[in-house]
């Protein structure tokens, strides 16, 4: 392939390969030449020029195939209009002799095609350059036309269009002649030449002006014939012909009009002439008028659903705006059609007109109009329903029937209503909560219009009020509890009239089914509205018979409405339900028979309907409470319906007696019946089996019915990868809703509401706008057909052969039509039974039962029927899977290749094909290897088959299911199918759109097959995706959508395993050109492949989007490419297109786009995207809807506005609609642009902190203008949020509220660096004022109004405002919502359900909570420095407003402190419920019957989900202000007089404890089992809840009192340790501990010292209390040190894993060396130290010699692993509690209980020892700390001496540790050794210290001498010979007068060393001048102290003598200010500069 890649063709290469490879070759070197020639040289081109032409035009005689011609034709006309043109005419010439030539063989066809193309890709591309020579041309065509062949025709007038496009106006005059000639091919036999006429008049009408003036109703009547016999192609090519011509007819473009005086088209006319073609088809206008007095035949169904189309073309051409001006018109002409009598003469055809209707309005009024303007065609619709109803009224109300016509036009007037009330409907629910000016506005009057129609006397109308009616409440919620109170007055009033009784009854279904849409619901009551009305209505319905079926029939449909409110309130009912079905039905088998005599037809019908109602409710409950069905309830509904099975078999002979026309309500019966089989389980009625089996099979066998009725259900229950074999892909169109007309089956396509008034209440299926269940005769089969496939897997295998048998007889026996009828139905039911097989994992039966089946299924395979055909080999695949074994599936198999070796007809060969890829698809590649190669080598052959189209279709379509279904066995025919797919790619006509469809499903299905491989650079893998390649690019160019979508998916399979292979730069173009295509599933693929992409690479995607638009801008034939991306780009498109587009699957994919393209490109495009989400969100609902408005206005400006509409209308004319946005953006494309705003703010925060901070962004920026952080745009986001918030709609306000608390809380603290102190917040107050204060507006929806209460709270509490005023305005909000909440439970008007209540009470609480609890902070805080308070209290008494700005104190409380007594009650009330709440199941007996103070019982499910979400901060709140006012003891006297006595009864006492346990009773239960979805803010809320209230005394007493109670808060603790991480929730615990194991030693503490009082005697028992008793044993689980213990080791093992002993002895263990830990680790530790270290003071002494030894190791392990040095010197949190910690054991009182003496010592003894070893210097730990080990050591030596005298290998460890200290390198170890030291030496007991100071004193002379030769050089050094003079000058004044002399002689000497001489002072340096001056003080202090002494040393040494005097005078003579000062030293002792954090002695 690489050599196809030259300028010119490689011929050698070509000759070389084989004769297969080169049409492929040549095909490659075609599509390199396409992309160079453009982007070559034009010299280069010109130099080859000559030899290229000649290579081109050979080509053209080499029988090219389709593509390759296109690419050809082409590549010439690009080189000419490139290079040189002069020898253009030359092969122009030769083109038009290949034409004109005679010579008709199929061989010289391509030429003569490829000869046509190159012709019309010279017009196209050159046009008028190629100047007269048109004429000739176009006639040769012309000519050629004549006589040529379908592919012919379809060439030249694709050609014809080209060579029009390229002339314009030049060609005039050939303009007739190419009309006259086309015209009549419109009727052509082959479908692809309908397409290309119309394709080619449609560009002939831009220029030729006759075709929309004298010819238009010619031209009207040929697209109607060209409709008739049409498929889907054709009708969307004629609907865009007719549209277009009608639209230009109406406003003809200017051009033309100034060339020629043409008469316009009226609005009038040109509507009329569509008409024709709806009412009346292709007839003509005047055929014989008797035909038509005889109302002629029904037109045929694909010339109305055409003409549909071409309305919809002709309205979206005009455009948006005239649609706005004249839809008054346009409304009335559509609503006319519906009423004509030619539309509606059947039923079925009524339905049919009224789809297409419906499709018109919904496809016009739905895209083009922005929301204002369908607001204002809203209110069209409205004045049309009424004019329609008063007009039906007048003849209801005309008793004297003198108006005999009106009884037409009120029949009439239903199919208006209906198309009218739906659209209005769909309106009301697209604009959604946008709506309610509509609603509103009384003018308009909506509702009342539509209630009225409640009251039409046909059923269809009603229905369609109450759907209508159901879409005004799903859009508005809060009209919905209104409609129902309304609907169930009028009821009442107007029980005496049918109409009412049963349009209400509609209404209110209705309005029932659209509850589970509106999450609010409705109050709990009107459920039992509903029962008392159904109730009345069945009561009362045999009191007058005028009414009886109405108000039957309306209280079931009200019951069966009931039950879709779901299990919570059907419950409450059930009892009266279940006893209302008994009733229904009678109660024994003699009854029954009885009932047989009795009755006319009249009672029977009323029973009948009476019945089937009563199952219709059955099923509905059935369906919806599936949790209320148990075994008992499921025996109570199986009576009635055992019942109802039995009379069916009663109801024939009912029927002979009373007439036919009870069959439609037997029928209705056993729809019913069969339905809620469908749902129960069939053991529950297997007795019955026998007779249902005998009911089904006769049902779907048409055995008694005469029709030939089909089920619908074959389609779905076929594979939907077949649909290309059935034709059912139609479905996924945009026209699917009217192309259903058109299927086979019977009444497909015709669902109306009336054919079962039950769906009004029932779900819409997905994907439906409106229910369509099927007319009764075809409802009836299917669900006879899909209850067979549920009962089938449970019936015995002897009656499976019978059916089986019967099926076959049945076939039979029929013939003709109803033969196909009673095939199809039998076929679905078939499959419905092995689908149930295969479901319930069970087999087919033994060889009989497969022998019967089989020949069933294979009878089928040879049906001329290619549905029945499909089945068949679904049915078999099936099978195969059912049965499972490898013979039956050979066996299958093998018959199936013995027919197609043999057969050559192509029925059999399709379906026997089938059945091969349905057997593959079924087993798969394992169970049908054996026969994989046989099956491909047959169907490859049959691939080949040119002469059948459909053979090669089915053929390629199984083949793509093998390859599917094959995987890596398919591996090695990858290669021979790959170049079979690319064969037939290049050489079957285009216009065989199948089977290039199924070339398409091959190629994606090959490509997945060799998967990653593609990756590869090997040779065979290079071919393969080069062919994969090519053949995508065959698919791209194709003119089929279809199969461009294919080839979209093949190439987002090879993007998925090759990325690099696939070119972006030519997909993404192709991609976005999509986007904009008519054809769903187009634009699905290409947005699917959009989002792969964008994944991976959205920058990439987006850029080439961009480039495209350049492109277009720049080129000059910017018309080819109809896009429009503007400076948005891509993403501005897909935005657009949100707006547009209704399919679901393509919305969430565009969804899923924009965000892949947002999380990868947000942060770097910031301003980009913010822009993009703003001018979404800014867009009002104005664009659009100007016009239409106005009119509202006052009058007294009407001048002004006949001005404005003046204006307007000449304006409006000429203007080009296409540069303006289509329509502003829509609700739902709004709520999207807020969703991504906040997804944007969380990704900046994720990607950097500059996003969040001022000043660094501001510096940013001028560092780099272009980049661009989200702090700068705050106030663009604050804008955006504001809009969103305050919007019409809700959804938009609940994202908008959503959006500004993310903005406030990311950016409340982020400071403004122009003023100090303040935050950039502040300066938009006002806007977050504003943005919040509708959401509290008393209509405001709950949710909303909850979720505005979670804004303010933030707000409040995220301390942006420091002015008390300004919050006061939030505030104020807050406190008129707690008036609300007070109000109590049951308020007056209720729209929404209780649990809607308790969500906003819940959320107001909550807001309160959480302000309450940062007040609290914030005072605890400012209590916490009250230094500065006390200072500005005392100096700014008379100036108080310095201080106005900053918060003072109590702010925040004093705000919260007048609300705290109500707050507080209702705190609590909520805890209690919450309490309830979360009592699990089999506690619910014990819950109020009443409900709690915030829900009802009814709604205890959805309460329990609102709740969850507030307590946490209650808690919180309620826990601070329990312990603020200790127990709440003030309250009381308050409330004494509102209480009920009976509440005072309870003590202080008793309430104190009640509110203890339900705090610790909430925290306990949930920290027990914290539910990974709950925020880490509830952890921490219950956590520090539970801190704040054990700092309360009397918590701390309760706690303390009930020990287990604090144990087990400690084990629910331990367990929160081990699932949660964050340091945070850590901490909080470790915290929580801590006041627990306080709350125990104060208890204790009391005890003892009450204890103490009483035996004041023996002082010995004091410690016997505590923990572990006189054995000293600890129980697990009852002791609360065990508990702690368990706790803490797992904190201090879970940061330094090296205390684990255990650890260290695995073999894996590697040493791991002593770390800093990370602060949060370290204060973790240190907490937990600090608890350990505590509780020894919780036992007994026999319990603490328990804990000791693990306490001990424990702290001395902490030591070991966190002593380490630090840079800066300081002391690790660890490190000083576990030395705080020895301290506190070692000076516990146990050290004097005499019994444990010798425990104790030996404890004390080992930790030292302990200690010491770990002090042992060690090579593996290089940066341990010293000091910190020191420390310890001499810790032990002071507060435990009496143990530790004497003990000869302690203290020899000792001394070596203090000896290596004194000489360390580290003169800061140095000083602080000295130090310990000094407090060894001066110990009390001299036991203890002599020894050290005879060991250690000489060392420390030594090292003090050593520093004369050394002289200290820096502070450091200088201190520590400091500290060791100081401890020398100690020991002098400790030793005895005697040895006082020789003491001094160490001393003296010493420091006169460090004095320096005279000279020698200047120059030394500042540390050396310091020791000087240090010895001098010290030797003058010293003299007077011990005169003696000191003269007898100085005398001993004349030298010292001398040198002191000499130091002493010049220090005299220094300047006497200095002596001064230096007199005023030597009294202060210098202290030392290190010095630990705690004084640990």
């Amino acid at each position: 392939m690489e050599l196809a890649h030259s300028l010119l063709l490689n011929e050698d290469a070509l000759a070389q390969i084989t004769e297969a490879k080169r049409p492929v070759f040549i095909f490659e070197w075609l599509r390199f030449l396409d992309k160079v020639l453009v982007a070559a040289n034009k010299v280069d081109v010109k130099e080859k020029q000559k030899k290229l032409v000649e290579q081109l035009t050979g080509l053209i005689s080499s029988a090219p195939g389709p593509p390759t011609r296109k690419l050809l034709a082409k590549n010439l006309a690009t080189l000419y209009s490139i290079g040189d043109t002069f020898t253009v005419f030359q092969t122009l010439d030769k083109c038009n002799d290949i034409i004109k030539s005679k010579d008709d063989t199929p061989a010289y066809l391509p030429t003569k095609l490829a000869a046509v193309a190159c012709v019309g890709a010279f017009y196209e591309k050159m046009g008028r350059m190629l100047g007269s020579s048109f004429p000739d041309t176009i006639n040769n065509l012309l000519k050629a036309l004549k006589s040529a062949e379908s592919q012919g025709r379809g060439e030249i007038l694709l050609s014809l269009q080209k060579v029009l496009s390229g002339l314009g106006g030049a060609a005039a005059s050939c303009h007739r002649d190419i009309y006259k000639n086309a015209r009549s091919l419109l009727t052509d036999r082959s479908m692809a030449v309908r397409c290309a006429v119309a394709k080619c008049l449609l560009e002939l009408q831009n220029e030729a002006v006759f075709m929309w003036t004298t010819e238009l109703e010619n031209m009207a009547t040929l697209c109607f014939k060209a409709l008739e016999g049409s498929n889907y192609g054709v009708r969307v090519a004629v609907a865009k012909l007719l549209g277009t011509v009608m639209a230009t007819a109406l406003m003809p473009k200017q051009a033309a009009v100034m060339r020629q005086n043409v008469k316009r088209a009226t609005l009038e006319e040109v509507l009329e002439l569509m008409a024709t073609g709806f009412l009346r088809g292709g007839s003509g206008f005047l055929k014989s008028g008797g035909e038509m007095l005889k109302g002629g035949a029904s037109v045929s169904r694909e010339v109305r659903v055409g003409v549909t189309q071409a309305y919809v073309v002709f309205v979206t051409t005009l455009g948006g705006q005239w649609l706005e001006r004249n839809f008054a018109t346009f409304l009335s002409h559509v609503l006319d059609l519906v009423s004509h009598p030619r539309a509606t003469q059947t039923h079925v055809e009524a339905v049919y007109s009224r789809r297409c209707v419906s499709f018109m309005l919904r496809a016009t009024l739905g895209g083009l109009l922005g929301e204002k303007a369908q607001i204002a065609a809203g209110k069209e619709i409205c004045q049309a329903i009424s004019k329609q109803m008063r007009a039906v009224e007048a003849v209801v109300n005309d008793m004297s029937g003198e108006n005999k016509a009106g009884a037409a036009d009120v029949s009439a007037s239903q199919h208006v209503m209906v198309c009218a009330l739906k659209e209005l409907g769909s309106l009301v629910q697209s604009l959604s909560a946008t709506a309610s000016p509509l609603i509103q506005e009384p003018s308009i009057g909506l509702l009342e219009t539509v209630t009225s129609v409640l009251l039409h006397p046909s059923m269809a109308a009603r229905l369609a009020a109450a759907w209508c009616l159901r879409c005004v409440a799903v859009a508005l919620p809060y009209q919905l509890t209104p409609l129902l109170d309304r609907c169930a007055e009028r009821i009442n009033n107007l029980k005496s009239s049918p109409e009412a009784v049963s349009g209400y009854s509609f209404a209110m279904a209705a309005l029932l089914g659209g509850v589970h849409q509106c999450p609010l619901g409705i109050p709990h009551s009107k459920g039992k509205l509903v029962v008392s009305i159904a109730e009345d209505l069945l009561r009362t319905a045999a009191q007058n018979s005028r009414l009886s079926l109405q108000r039957t029939q309306a209280g079931w449909l009200l019951l069966g409405a009931l039950m879709t409110l779901g299990p919570s309130l059907v419950r409450y009912h059930l009892p009266k339900m279940l006893l209302l079905w008994r009733n229904v039905f009678p109660r024994s088998q003699k009854e029954l028979e009885a009932e047989k005599a009795r009755g006319d037809s009249f009672t029977w019908q009323v029973t009948l309907e009476g019945r089937a109602g009563a199952l219709c409710a059955m099923r509905s409950f059935v369906a919806h409470c599936p949790e209320l069905l148990t075994e008992d309830v499921i025996r109570r509904l199986m009576t009635p319906i055992e019942c109802a099975m039995t009379m069916m078999s009663h109801v024939p002979a009912i029927i002979k007696v009373h007439g036919a026309h009870l069959k439609a309500s037997a029928a209705m019966v056993r729809l019913r019946l069969y339905d809620i089989l469908a749902l129960l389980p069939p053991k529950t009625y297997e007795g019955s089996f026998n007779a249902l089996l005998r009911e089904l099979v006769a049902e779907f066998t048409l055995t008694d019915n005469s029709a030939n009725t089909t089920t619908s259900l074959l389609r779905s229950l076929c594979h939907y990868d077949d649909s290309v074999l059935m034709g059912s892909w139609l479905q996924e169109t945009d026209h699917k809703s009217i192309e259903d007309q058109l299927q086979p089956n019977s009444a497909s396509g015709s669902g109306a509401l009336e054919h079962d008034p039950s769906s009004i209440y029932l779900r819409v299926p997905v994907g439906e706008a409106i229910p369509g269940p099927l007319p009764l005769g075809v409802s009836v089969i299917d669900a006879s057909v899909a209850l067979f496939g549920v009962v089938f897997p449970h019936v015995s295998f002897k009656h499976r052969l019978q059916m089986l048998d019967h099926f076959a007889e049945c076939i039979k026996q029929a013939k003709g039509v109803r033969q196909q009828a009673v095939q199809l139905n039998i076929f679905t039911a078939v499959l419905s039974a092995l689908k149930g097989l295969a479901e319930n994992k069970s087999t087919l039966g033994p060889e009989e039962v497969r022998k019967s089946a089989l020949a069933l299924v294979m009878g089928a395979l040879d049906n001329p029927n290619p549905i029945l055909r499909c089945a068949a080999g679904e049915a078999l695949g099936r099978m195969a899977q059912v049965v499972g074994e490898a013979t039956f599936i050979a066996r299958m198999a093998q018959t199936s290749f013995d027919k197609l070796k043999s057969a050559r007809d192509v029925v059999s060969r399709t379906g026997h094909s089938l059945a091969l890829g349905c057997l593959h698809r079924y087993v798969g590649g394992i169970g049908s290897g054996q026969h994989l190669k046989t099956s491909v080598s047959i169907l490859l052959a049959l691939a080949q088959d040119g002469s059948s189209h459909e053979v090669q279709t089915w053929a390629l379509h199984s083949l793509a299911l093998i390859v599917d279904s094959s995987g890596p066995m398919y591996r090695g025919y990858v290669e021979p199918t790959l170049s079979l797919v690319l064969t037939l790619l290049l050489t079957v006509p285009p216009s065989h759109t199948e089977v290039h469809q199924c070339l398409g499903r091959c190629l994606g299905a090959l490509i997945t097959t060799v998967g990653p491989e593609l990756q590869g650079n090997g040779a065979t893998i290079s071919t393969i995706r080069s062919s994969c390649l090519v053949g995508c690019a065959i698919m791209q160019d194709h003119s089929d959508s279809l199969v461009q979508a294919a080839a979209i998916s093949c190439l987002q399979q090879l993007h998925m395993f090759a990325p690099r292979h696939v070119n972006l730069s030519s997909l993404v173009p192709c991609l976005c050109v999509h986007l904009c295509s008519s054809h769903l599933l187009l634009r699905r693929a290409a947005v699917a492949c959009l989002r792969q992409l964008a994944q991976r690479e959205a920058a990439e995607v987006c850029e080439y989007a961009m480039s495209l638009a350049k492109k277009a801008g720049d080129s000059k034939d910017s018309t080819a490419i109809n896009l429009n991306i503007t400076e948005t780009g891509l993403e501005g498109v897909l935005f657009g297109m949100l707006d547009r587009e209704t399919d679901r699957k393509l919305c969430s994919d565009i969804h899923d786009t924009l965000g892949h393209m947002l999380s990868s490109l947000a942060v770097e495009k910031l301003s980009h995207w913010l822009k993009l989400c703003k001018d979404v969100l800014a867009a009002t609902t104005d664009v659009g809807g100007a016009v239409a408005f106005e009119v509202e206005k006052d009058e007294e400006d009407s001048e002004k506005k006949d001005e404005m509409d003046d204006d307007t209308m000449f304006t409006g004319l000429g203007e080009d609609d296409k540069s303006k946005p289509s329509v502003a953006p829509r609700w739902v494309t709004r709520v999207f642009a807020a969703d991504c705003l906040c997804r944007i703010i969380l990704l900046c925060e994720n990607a950097d902190k500059a996003h969040f901070d001022l000043a660094a962004a501001r510096s940013a920026q001028a560092k780099n203008p272009k980049g661009d952080l989200l702090v700068l745009h705050l106030s663009d986001l604050i804008r955006m949020a504001f809009m969103a918030a305050t919007d019409h709609s809700n959804q938009l306000r609940m994202a908008g509220l959503q959006a500004l608390e993310d903005i406030i809380k990311k950016f409340a603290s982020v400071p403004e660096p122009e003023f100090p102190g303040h935050v950039i917040l502040e300066q938009y107050q006002a806007n977050v004022g504003a943005a919040l204060r509708p959401a509290f507006s008393p209509d405001t929806p709950s949710d909303i109004t909850a979720k505005a209460c979670q804004v303010c709270s933030t707000w409040i509490g995220s301390g942006v405002v420091s002015d008390l005023n300004d919050l006061r305005r939030v505030h104020n909000l807050l406190v008129s919502s707690l008036d609300k909440v007070q109000a109590g439970k049951g308020s007056s008007s209720q729209l929404y359900s209780e649990s809607a209540t308790t969500m906003e009470k819940l959320a107001v609480l909550k807001a309160w909570a959480e302000v309450y609890v940062v007040a609290m902070k914030i005072k605890k805080e400012a209590e916490s420095k009250p230094v500065k308070l006390a200072r500005s209290g005392d100096e700014d008494e008379d100036d108080e407003d310095l201080g106005a700005d900053v918060l003072p104190p109590d702010s925040l409380i004093s705000l919260v402190q007048p609300e705290l007594p109500s707050l507080s009650r209702l705190w609590l009330a909520v805890l209690r419920d919450y309490a309830l709440l979360t009592l699990p199941a089999e506690f619910s007996s014990q819950l109020p019957p009443d409900g709690g103070a915030f829900y009802t019982p009814e709604t205890i499910d959805t309460a329990r989900l609102h709740y969850r979400s507030s307590w946490a901060p209650v808690l919180h709140a309620v826990a601070l202000w329990l312990s603020s006012t200790g127990f709440g003891a003030g309250e009381d006297k308050d409330d004494a007089p509102s209480k009920v006595a009976a509440a005072n009864t309870k003590t202080g006492e008793e309430s104190i404890k009640d509110r203890m346990h339900l705090i610790l009773g909430v925290s306990i239960e949930f920290l027990c089992f914290p539910r990974p979805e709950e925020p880490i803010e509830h952890v921490m809320s219950c956590l520090q809840a539970l801190c704040t209230l054990l700092e309360a005394p009397s918590a701390k007493t309760h706690i303390a009192e009930d020990q287990l109670l604090a144990v087990e808060l400690l084990n629910v603790l331990h367990r929160l340790l081990l699932t949660r991480d964050p340091p945070a929730v850590q901490l909080q615990v470790t915290a929580v501990v801590q006041e627990t194991i306080r709350a125990a030693q104060d208890h204790l503490q009391r005890l003892r010292s009450s204890r103490g009082k009483d035996d004041e005697g023996e002082k010995e028992c004091v410690p016997s209390l505590g923990e572990g008793g006189a054995s000293g044993e600890l129980v697990p689980g009852k002791s609360l040190v065990f508990a702690a213990m368990e706790l803490l080791v797992f904190i201090l093992v879970r940061h330094l894993p090296q205390l684990n002993t255990r650890v260290k002895e695995s073999p894996s263990h590697a040493a791991l060396r002593p770390r800093r830990l990370p602060d949060d680790g370290a204060r973790l530790v240190a907490n937990a130290v600090t608890i350990l270290a505590e509780l020894p003071s919780l036992c007994t002494p026999a319990g603490s010699m328990t804990i000791l030894p693990t306490v001990l190791f424990l702290i001395t392990g902490v030591l070991r692993e966190t002593a380490v040095k630090t840079a800066d010197g300081s002391v690790p949190a660890p490190v000083s509690a576990a030395l705080q910690g020895i301290k506190t054991i070692l000076t516990s009182p146990l050290a004097r209980v005499d019994a444990m003496e010798t425990q104790w010592t030996g404890l004390v003894r080992s930790s030292l020892a302990s200690v010491l070893e770990n002090a042992q210097p060690d090579e593996s730990r290089p940066d341990m700390d010293d000091i910190s080990m020191l420390t310890a050591i001499t810790l032990f030596l002071l507060s435990a001496s009496s143990e530790l005298v004497g003990v000869a290998v302690l203290q020899k460890g000792c001394m070596e540790r203090y000896r290596s200290a004194l000489t360390s390198a580290d003169p800061s170890v140095q000083a602080r050794c000295y130090q310990l030291l000094l407090s060894v030496f001066q110990h009390s007991s001299r036991a203890l210290s002599t020894p050290y100071i005879h060991a250690l004193a000489p060392l420390m002379v030594e090292k003090l001498k050593a520093a004369e030769r050394r002289r200290p050089a820096t502070a450091a050094e200088l201190q520590a010979v400091q500290e060791g003079v100081r401890v020398l000058e100690n020991l002098v004044c400790m030793g005895e007068e005697q040895n006082r002399v020789q003491l001094l002689a160490l001393l003296v000497p010493t420091l006169i060393s460090y004095l320096l001489d005279e000279n020698a002072v200047s120059s030394a340096t500042s540390v050396s001048k310091a020791l000087h001056d240090f010895a001098l003080q010290n030797l003058m202090r010293i003299g007077p102290l011990y005169p003696a002494a000191f003269k007898v040393v100085i005398g001993a040494a004349p030298e010292l003598k001398t040198c002191l005097e000499s130091a002493v005078r010049a220090n005299q003579a220094s300047s006497k200010a200095k002596a001064a000062a230096r007199q005023a030293t030597p009294t202060v002792q210098a202290t030392p500069t290190i010095k630990l954090k705690t004084s640990f002695f």
